[in-house]
């Protein structure tokens, strides 16, 4: 039987659901980008301390936030699993899974991976009378390595490359649609140095760049649109100081910047016709990659204002008392225009001998957020060490 407009909607819905710019408005213009899972933070350390990741501490988890990190473990060897119960205001179904771990070869090599797997729900499909017509269960994964060096007392480096896989479920009456893949690579460094405070204690500072998801675009259509992968800049500082053998305290703070181009073919006028805004969209997506990361810097429509307003800020801060207990908070801010996405975090960690439990949740602010899909979201992280048992 026929697949109606009613697949169309379902699915569209799902995508609107699933999109990291739930609350944009028409008269907005925030980047679209396919596969939105990449850039979904996915575990509760670097959540709970406002989506800033790429220059705090090293932990089990960097392999998302800046897999340099790993060059400056200080245990051989360690394993995550995290788990977010992913738009709660909206569904019950949709979770993202993720695991990471990584083992150091030696004092300058280090081998890292993760996978993430994004569960969809369930997709219900009708025919133009109503009826239902079959369950189909979407899902997103994406699987990568990376290997990190330590290139010297201060500085290290690191390159990822990842494998995606994107299968929304859409159903059209002539089956053009296919499930997506694509390739993609991070380029990434970290630098950690010790300054000193006062006569007796210091403090570690950080800085952190890491460019991910550079790659292929994908498609659904056999090839008909090639849509751009989440392509990302990000940029980070952290400053954690030891106030005594027991308390240390650290702050990090990140800015955020997606590498993809700012669309132009919405701003149609009423007299361009049918074939011309359809041009000017299918120009749009037709750009090389290389070419969109760089126009992506200079070809927002209202100039410098708007182009300042594509980049996220994020910040948290965190207080850990003996190596033991950990408490933390941040925030994180994005233009109105752009998604309009802010909230504040908080989480919690604990560690006990060789695990470590660490939970974060979202409160969105603003009048405009108070519905905001991302309200309430949990993540839970279990970390192992695993250092005492591999020499």
């Amino acid at each position: 039987m026929k697949k109606t407009l009613f697949n169309i909607l379902a699915s569209a819905s799902l995508l609107i659901a699933s999109s990291i710019f739930v609350k944009a408005q028409t008269d907005n213009n925030p980047i679209p980008s396919s596969v939105q899972m990449l850039n979904i933070a996915p575990e509760a350390r670097g959540t709970a301390m406002g989506d800033a990741g790429v220059a705090s501490t090293p932990d089990v988890n960097s392999q998302h936030w800046n897999p340099a990190k790993y060059a400056f473990m200080d245990s051989k060897a360690g394993v995550s699993i995290s788990i977010t119960p992913w738009l709660r205001s909206l569904v019950s179904d949709i979770n993202l899974f993720y695991m990471a771990g990584y083992y150091q070869v030696n004092q300058r090599n280090n081998v890292s991976a993760s996978i993430r797997y994004f569960s969809l729900g369930d997709l219900v499909f009708y025919d133009e009378r109503g009826d239902e017509q079959g369950t189909y269960k979407p899902n997103e994964f994406a699987i990568d390595g990376a290997y990190s060096l330590k290139l010297s007392d201060m500085l290290s480096g690191a390159v990822a490359l990842r494998f995606i896989h994107s299968d929304l479920g859409f159903q059209q009456e002539d089956d053009s649609y296919s499930a997506g893949n694509a390739f993609a690579a991070d380029v990434a460094f970290y630098f950690k140095k010790k300054v000193k405070v006062d006569r007796d204690r210091t403090a570690d500072f950080m800085a952190g760049i890491n460019i991910s998801n550079l790659g292929t675009k994908i498609t659904y259509d056999d090839g008909n649109t090639n849509e751009y992968l989440p392509a990302n800049l990000k940029l980070g500082v952290g400053f954690f100081y030891d106030v005594d053998n027991y308390n240390r305290i650290g702050a990090a703070f990140d800015v955020n910047k997606l590498l993809v181009p700012t669309p132009t073919y919405r701003n149609v006028s009423d007299t361009e016709s049918d074939q011309t805004a359809y041009e000017r969209r299918m120009a749009y997506y037709d750009q090389s990659v290389i070419k969109s990361i760089f126009t992506s810097f200079s070809d927002a429509p209202n100039g410098a204002k708007e182009e300042f307003q594509e980049i996220d800020f994020m910040g948290g801060i965190e207080y850990t008392y003996n190596k033991l207990f950990s408490a933390r908070a941040g925030y994180h801010y994005n233009p109105e225009n752009k998604g309009n996405l802010k909230y504040a975090t908080v989480g919690l960690g604990v560690k006990y001998k060789m695990l470590n439990v660490d939970a974060s949740y979202i409160f969105t602010v603003g009048q405009a957020n108070n519905n905001s899909a991302l309200a309430n979201t949990v993540r839970i992280t279990l970390g192992f060490d695993l250092g005492k048992l591999i020499k």
